[in-house]
C-alpha cells in the first residue's frame, strides 16, 4: 500500500483521528478537544471548541521560531518595474501596523472589511491584518464595476474598504477610486471609512473625513497583537463571480481552513519551510486566497505576488523569468495561461532562455486541462504537470496527483484521484452510484473535510438549496464526469454544458477535446445553441496558434470532420468559427454561458469578471443567430 492509499483509507475510516493529527501543524491558543461536530449533518463544524489566530500562524510563529530573517513574500511587478522582498519579521510588522490602522477606524472582531486592490503588497497585508483582528475580509476584484462592488458592500455590510488609487494593466491605467466612490454612492450600507493606497502612476482625490491614506495611517498606527478567535469564526467571505441579484458569499472558517491549507502544502504540493511557491492568480480568486496568501505562509514557505500577465509583460517568457529570478519550486496557474504562452511561443524558445532548475512541478487548475496543453507543458518543461480539480466552495483540491505523497501514474484527461478527506461519488439522476466508466453527477459525500465552506454568508437556506438538496447526504459539485475502474476521476464539465441533441445527451467537453487536438488550434469552446428541429446543436469556436498556416475554412472543415469521426453524426456538429479570441473571466475561464445566450438571440449582461469586454464586441457578429 502506497502513502496515498494509507492516507486516503485513514481519512475515510477515522476522519476525526486523521484531522486531529493534521491539526498538530497549527499553533492553537486553545487546542481542539473535539475534532468533528456532525450533530447537524448539513452543517458540519470542525474543531468547534478550539481557538487560534490565522495571521499569527502565518507570520508570528515563524518569527518566534527564529525564521524572522527568511523571505516570506516576493512582490514582482513588471508593469511598474518593481521587485520587493519582505522577510517574515518585516511582513509581520507591516501586518501588525495595518491591523492597528484598521482598529483605529473601528474595525474589530467580526466586522467586515472589503478589500478592492490590485496585485500589490497591500492586498496580502490587509487580508492578514483583518485575520489578525478577527475581522472578516471580503476581497473584490480590483476594477470590478461599481454596481458589483456596491452589492458586495451591502451584502457584507462592510465597515471599511481598503482600496488603491489605480490598477496598472500592460497598456493602460485603471482608475479604482472613481469606481469606489460611485459604489459607495450606490450602496445602501456605505462603509464608515476607506484606506487608500496612493500609487504614483495615478493619485486619487480623497474625501475628507472618510478617506484615509494607507501610508500615513500605517505610519501613525500602533502595532496590533493577534486576537484569538474561535476556529468556527469566519475568516473571509468570497463572493462567487458572475452572480445576479444578491451575491452568493462563500464563507471560510479559521480553524478548518488553517488545518486544510497546512496539510495540502505538505501532501499535495510538497512545499515546506524554505521553499518558494508561486500561485499566479489574482487574490480575488479562491486560488489567490488559498495558495498566494494563506497556505504558503502557514507552511513557512516563500510566496510570490505577481503584478503582470503570462504574455505581454513583456512577452511569453514572463513566467519563466519569474521562476528563474526567484527560484520558484512550484508554479500554480490556469491552463489558459499556458495556452496563451504556447500560442505565442509554440516551439518553447522563450522557455529555454531561462534557468528553470528550481522548478519541480507545474500545477494547473481552474478549468479543464486539454491534452495538447498538457503534452506541450510536459515536453517543454520536462517536469511533472499536475492537473487538480476544485472549486471556490471547497477552497482546496478535491482531486489531484499528490506530489507530497508520491506521484501516481497520470492518465490523460484525469486530474488523478480524490484527495484524502474527499469521498467522491458519481450519481445517476435518482442519486444512486453508477458503474465505473459511466457518466453522471460528480458529488461529494458528507461531511466535507476541513477548509470547505460551512455555509453561505447569512444564508443557510440558500446553502442547502444550492449544494445539498439534490441528493440526500451529498454535496453537488455541479460538474459531470465519471470514475474509472481504478478510482481516477474524469471531469467532463459543468452539467449545464451537457446538451441535448435530438434526445441524445452529449458533453460539449468531449467535443472540445477533439478540437483542441488539432495542431493549429490554440484555444477552443463548444456551446449548445437552440435549434427548432433538434432542440440544441453544438457550435464550435477556435483560436488558431500564432504562425499556423491554414485557411479558416479549411480548418473548420477539418474540425467538423474530426468531431463527426470521433463522436459520430449524432453530435450534429456542423459549424466552427475561427475567432481572434474567446471571452474569459480574469481567472481564464471561458464565458461559455454568455456565448450560448448570445448565440440563442438573448442579450445577457456583460459579466463583471470579464477580462476584456472588447472581445465580446468582436464576437457579436459571429455569435448572433443569422
Amino acid at each position: 500500500m502506497n502513502a496515498y492509499q494509507r492516507e486516503r483509507d485513514r481519512a475515510a475510516t477515522d476522519p476525526a483521528g486523521f484531522w486531529a493529527d493534521a491539526a498538530q501543524a497549527i499553533t492553537w491558543t486553545r487546542p481542539p478537544r473535539q475534532v468533528l461536530d456532525d450533530a447537524r449533518p448539513q452543517f458540519t463544524r470542525w474543531f468547534p471548541d478550539a481557538e487560534l489566530n490565522t495571521s499569527a500562524n502565518a507570520l508570528d510563529r515563524h518569527v518566534d521560531a527564529g525564521r524572522g530573517g527568511d523571505v516570506a513574500l516576493i512582490y514582482d511587478s513588471p508593469v511598474t518595474g518593481t521587485v520587493r522582498r519582505f522577510t517574515f519579521a518585516e511582513l509581520t510588522d507591516e501586518v501588525a501596523r495595518a491591523a492597528g490602522a484598521l482598529a483605529a477606524l473601528g474595525v474589530g472582531h467580526g466586522d467586515r472589511v472589503i478589500i478592492y486592490l490590485p496585485m500589490i503588497p497591500a492586498a496580502v497585508v490587509s487580508m492578514l491584518a483583518c485575520a489578525r483582528l478577527g475581522a472578516v475580509h471580503s476581497v473584490v476584484f480590483g476594477g470590478f464595476a461599481a454596481a458589483e462592488l456596491a452589492a458586495r458592500m451591502d451584502d457584507a455590510r462592510a465597515k471599511v474598504v481598503v482600496s488603491a488609487s489605480c490598477g496598472i494593466e500592460p497598456t493602460r491605467i485603471v482608475p479604482y477610486k472613481p469606481m469606489l466612490d460611485e459604489a459607495i454612492a450606490q450602496a445602501t450600507h456605505a462603509p464608515e471609512a476607506t484606506l487608500i493606497v496612493q500609487r504614483d502612476q495615478q493619485r486619487a482625490t480623497m474625501v475628507a473625513g472618510r478617506d484615509h491614506d494607507w501610508d500615513e495611517a500605517l505610519a501613525a498606527a500602533a502595532p496590533h497583537p493577534p486576537v484569538p478567535v474561535a476556529a468556527t469564526d469566519p475568516l473571509y467571505i468570497l463572493y462567487t463571480s458572475g452572480t445576479t441579484g444578491r451575491p452568493k458569499g462563500i464563507v471560510r472558517d479559521n480553524g478548518g481552513h488553517a488545518v486544510a491549507m497546512a496539510w495540502s502544502m505538505r501532501n499535495i504540493y510538497d512545499i515546506g519551510p524554505g521553499d518558494v511557491m508561486w500561485a499566479a492568480s489574482d487574490v480575488g480568486w479562491a486560488v489567490g486566497h488559498s495558495y498566494t496568501v494563506y497556505a504558503p505562509l502557514l507552511a513557512g514557505a516563500t510566496t510570490v505576488l505577481y503584478e503582470g500577465k503570462p504574455v505581454g509583460t513583456p512577452d511569453a517568457g514572463a513566467f519563466w523569468r519569474v521562476v528563474s529570478d526567484h527560484g520558484v519550486n512550484v508554479l500554480f496557474t490556469a491552463p489558459t495561461a499556458i495556452r496563451a504562452i504556447r500560442r505565442e511561443d509554440p516551439a518553447g524558445d522563450l522557455v529555454r532562455r531561462y534557468d528553470r532548475a528550481s522548478l519541480r512541478a507545474l500545477f494547473l487548475a481552474g478549468e479543464r486541462l486539454d491534452p495538447p496543453t498538457y503534452e506541450w507543458a510536459v515536453a517543454t518543461l520536462g517536469i511533472p504537470v499536475i492537473d487538480n480539480y476544485w472549486q471556490t466552495e471547497t477552497g482546496w483540491p478535491i482531486v489531484a496527483n499528490p506530489l507530497g505523497l508520491g506521484l501516481l501514474p497520470p492518465r490523460a484527461g484525469s486530474p488523478t484521484v480524490p484527495i484524502p478527506g474527499y469521498d467522491v461519488r458519481v450519481l445517476d439522476p435518482a442519486g444512486e452510484p453508477v458503474p465505473a466508466g459511466t457518466e453522471g453527477a460528480i458529488c461529494l459525500r458528507l461531511p466535507l473535510p476541513p477548509g470547505a465552506l460551512p455555509t453561505l454568508w447569512e444564508d443557510d437556506e440558500r446553502y442547502v438549496a444550492s449544494y445539498l438538496s439534490a441528493f440526500d447526504g451529498y454535496y453537488l459539485t455541479g460538474d459531470g464526469g465519471y470514475l474509472d475502474e481504478d478510482g481516477y476521476v474524469f471531469v467532463l464539465g459543468r452539467t449545464d454544458d451537457v446538451i441535448n441533441v435530438a434526445g441524445h445527451r452529449l458533453s460539449t467537453g468531449s467535443m472540445e477535446a477533439v478540437l483542441a487536438a488539432h495542431p493549429a488550434v490554440a484555444e477552443c469552446a463548444v456551446v449548445g445553441v437552440a435549434d427548432p428541429l433538434k432542440g440544441q446543436v453544438p457550435r464550435g469556436f477556435v483560436v488558431v496558434k500564432v504562425g499556423a498556416q491554414i485557411a479558416p475554412e479549411t480548418l473548420a472543415a477539418e474540425l467538423v470532420a474530426q468531431v463527426r469521426a470521433r463522436i459520430g453524426p449524432v453530435a450534429a456538429f456542423g459549424r466552427v468559427d475561427v475567432v481572434p479570441a474567446l471571452p474569459k473571466t480574469r481567472s481564464g475561464k471561458i464565458l461559455r454561458r454568455t456565448m450560448r445566450e448570445i448565440a440563442d438571440g438573448r442579450s445577457p449582461a456583460v459579466p463583471p469578471t470579464i477580462e476584456d469586454p472588447a472581445v465580446l464586441d468582436v464576437l457579436l457578429p459571429v455569435l448572433r443567430p443569422s
